[in-house]
């Protein structure tokens, strides 16, 4: 795969905490078993089933570890 046939990566910010994928709004066929991602430290997250990317847009809410 070419790095132009990679998916983009998927922004998501503090109120999308916990992250997990797939996400409410992923399509059906698009489903997985649910696995919560770590963001939280490095700002991104890729999903060990579909390879989704996502990264924290905004930075923590105050009082997050």
């Amino acid at each position: 795969m070419s790095q132009n046939d990679q998916q983009k990566p998927i922004a998501v910010t503090a109120n999308d905490l916990p992250l997990h994928c797939p996400t409410k709004d992923a399509p059906l066929w698009a489903r997985h078993p649910r696995v919560f991602l770590d963001i939280t430290h490095s700002g991104e997250a890729t999903c060990p089933y579909c390879s989704a990317h996502y990264v924290l847009q905004g930075g923590l809410p105050k009082g997050h570890h």
